[in-house]
């Protein structure tokens, strides 16, 4: 449910990622373990692309990351470290969210509440409540928010909206936690990174947790990266003194290949040139796909306006399918999806879209 597919229905290796690889093969002569944290170059790569190499957190030294088992992994060291030095904290995550995040935090031994996130009348974000909630959370306690391409709803702030809750995050003293697994899936790289780099105001801490499952395509490598912003580059290291820790008594250090090929592209620039237009080319798809999904349901009739679901990004949509309705076209159609209605775009082909329609027709009926 949670994997990209091409128009064929497969999970692609991306040509620039088969290079890196053949490169490392070529070049690997040691099979030694990594530091507790991972590889510095791999660190950089990441710092310049989630942050940018110009922001000036990066410049002052303000940020450390540490590269994880992929962004579940990450997200577990961010869990045990709030656990470690702010174990009073609560993390606060939206409603709904990804339904493992509530498991990483709780089995970390964190308390976890909910703030309104997606209203389901407009099929778009519930901002007012949203905030009206946030301007409640107690000081010091964690804001969970996802960086890009909501999962499951596929329902983003803009840029304004980012801006005003970074407003509140600042005046109420919260620790921002962003889980950033879908970069360059929703409008671009940069742009995806638009609102994270708005909640970075001077003199914010923050907490950041990326994944390279999905724009690299190492869903079986395991590639993540957990990094934090501190206030001065001493408070980072101190910090960062703290996640090592963290790792140490978890898996001790991280493994090596996803991550090398992840360094081996953004530090060539060819490659990284390739790999941007492979990337480019996968959100092209599910972008094409929730079109062409909206224009054939209305072709079949259906005078409901799923409009919406255009406006939504990423791989995943809530659909506005009930609990029934999903259950129909399981037992009926064959056709599966989870009981929130939640959809997976990159499912969707030129193949199966009038078979798929037909069958969602049929239940709205």
């Amino acid at each position: 449910m949670g994997v990209f597919q091409d128009a064929s229905g497969k999970t692609p290796i991306l040509a620039s990622v088969k290079e890196a690889e053949r490169r490392l093969l070529e070049g690997e002569s040691s099979k030694g373990y990594l530091a507790i944290t991972g590889s510095p170059q791999y660190a950089a790569a990441v710092g310049k692309l989630v942050f940018g190499a110009e922001h000036p957190a990066s410049k002052e030294g303000r940020v450390a990351t540490a590269q994880t088992p992929g962004g579940t992994g990450g997200l577990r060291v961010a869990a045990d470290f709030i656990k470690q030095c702010f174990p009073a904290a609560n993390v606060w995550m939206s409603e709904p969210t990804w339904p493992n995040h509530p498991s990483v935090y709780r089995a970390a031994g964190l308390e976890v509440a909910t703030y309104p996130y997606f209203d389901a009348t407009t099929n778009g974000l519930a901002f007012d409540k949203l905030l009206a909630a946030l301007r409640g959370i107690p000081k010091g306690d964690v804001v969970l928010l996802h960086g890009c391409c909501h999962n499951p709803t596929g329902v983003d702030p803009t840029v304004e909206q980012w801006a005003a809750i970074a407003d509140v995050i600042e005046e109420r003293g919260l620790l921002p936690l962003v889980d950033f697994a879908y970069q360059g899936f929703g409008t671009g790289l940069a742009e995806d990174a638009a609102g994270l780099r708005t909640l970075l105001r001077p003199g914010i801490e923050m907490l950041v947790v990326s994944s390279f499952s999905k724009n690299f395509g190492l869903y079986n490598e395991r590639v993540g990266a957990m990094s934090l912003v501190a206030r001065t580059p001493e408070a980072a290291q101190a910090a960062f003194s703290q996640v090592k820790v963290c790792i140490r008594a978890n898996y001790s250090n991280p493994p090596c290949h996803g991550a090398a090929i992840v360094s081996t592209i953004l530090s060539d620039p060819a490659l990284a040139a390739q790999w941007e237009g492979e990337l480019a080319a996968m959100r092209d798809r599910i972008n094409a796909m929730r079109k062409l999904f909206v224009k054939t349901l209305a072709a079949k009739g259906i005078d409901r306006d799923f409009s919406f679901i255009e406006r939504q990004r990423g791989m995943f949509s809530f659909s506005g399918l009930t609990r029934e309705q999903v259950e129909r076209l399981k037992t009926e159609f064959s056709i599966y999806a989870v009981g929130s209605g939640r959809i997976n775009v990159a499912g969707m082909t030129q193949a199966n879209m009038d078979r798929l329609c037909t069958a969602i027709a049929a239940v709205l009926r």
